[in-house]
């Protein structure tokens, strides 16, 4: 880290300054201009105290740091791209857009197994779908809890697809990975740092979604919680961030994608159901995040949006699945990266 004194400040106040990064267990170099001193302070930020406690101190006017927060996220020191395998299929970069999708809510066993058909034949190798749902109300529909996990397992068995689905409490965590092959951190649990050590420790694939108002620094600290608490596998999830406009329900920051695939070596996913909230855009904004070089679709689709117990609104239609499919297909393959099929 860097320490950058206040102009002028007298030697006995910069070798105060440099008695107290010592104490902290950093090796201080100090670089004395005519006006002005400061200190490169020398040490692993990780097993030493912060320096940034000495902004308080009266001789220093501010500390930067050299290095990222996060260290075990970030691309520094050449790390390879992390490729994740789910149920012997191979997630990340260089690998076929991997297509995500099924509906918001798990409602009946006719809904899931209407849709898991209709997703897999047209090229999705992971059912989506929420047993547990967070919702704004507690009056609307909170999810089918362990009868919905349930269906998705039988949903896995009959069409051979992999399950995601979103895990809301660390009291449940056993349950939900008993069922899922991804566990789904959602935007309102994204800094929930207890819960995140939790779905970690279960040794399952995490999709840790962006929160609603979160900085890219704080989603990429939040994934740096699950590696550091021994999981590699983690997705990235750009869903959508709260602004001031209302046209869409959130702002899809595609801009964030590429930020993600630059700064980390994690696979990047994009969930554009959730990002606009408008099923009339998700097509428009799947070509935009293969081009920004997503990983994988995160799609919700729903055999009748228009009577669907949650986010109707957002959620494709069958037909319109198929044609969001076939519409990206040049894109992938501009990408050099082909659906599955």
């Amino acid at each position: 880290m860097i320490v950058v004194l206040k102009p002028h400040t007298p030697t006995g106040g910069i070798d105060r300054v440099i008695r107290e990064i010592e104490r902290l267990g950093y090796k201080p170099h100090p670089v004395c201009g005519d006006i002005q001193t400061i200190v490169a302070a020398i040490g692993d930020e990780t097993t030493h105290g912060s320096l940034e406690t000495l902004t308080a101190w009266p001789e220093v006017e501010s500390v930067m740091r050299v290095q990222k927060r996060y260290k075990l996220v970030t691309r520094e020191g050449d790390r390879p791209d992390t490729t994740i395998t789910v149920r012997g299929q191979k997630i990340g970069a260089g690998q076929p857009l991997c297509l995500m999708a099924g509906p918001c809510s798990v409602e009946s066993e006719t809904q899931l197994m209407t849709t898991a058909e209709a997703v897999k034949k047209a090229g999705a190798t992971i059912l989506r779908g929420g047993a547990f749902k967070p919702r704004t109300s507690p009056y609307e529909f909170q999810g089918l809890g362990e009868k919905g996990l349930k269906l998705l397992s039988k949903a896995r068995d009959e069409f051979g697809l992999s399950i995601i689905t979103e895990l809301l409490s660390e009291a449940d965590t056993d349950l939900v990975a008993e069922h899922a092959d991804i566990l789904q951190i959602g935007a309102r649990n994204s800094q929930n740092f207890q819960l995140l050590i939790r779905a970690a420790k279960t040794g399952k694939p995490v999709l840790l979604k962006r929160g609603l108002s979160m900085r890219i620094e704080e989603w990429l600290l939040a994934a740096e919680y699950l590696l550091a608490s021994g999981n590699p596998n983690v997705f990235l999830c750009e869903r959508g961030i709260r602004t001031f406009e209302t046209y869409t329900r959130n702002t899809l920051d595609l801009s964030a994608v590429a930020i993600a695939k630059k700064e980390t070596h994690l696979p990047v996913i994009v969930d554009p159901s959730q990002g606009c909230g408008r099923a009339d855009l998700v097509i428009e904004m799947c070509k935009g995040a293969i081009a920004m070089g997503a990983d994988g679709l995160l799609v919700e689709v729903h055999p009748n949006p228009s009577q669907a117990w949650s986010d109707g609104q957002q959620q494709l239609d069958v037909s319109l699945f198929n044609e969001l499919v076939r519409v990206i297909s040049p894109f992938t393959q501009a990408a050099g990266r082909p659906q599955t099929t």
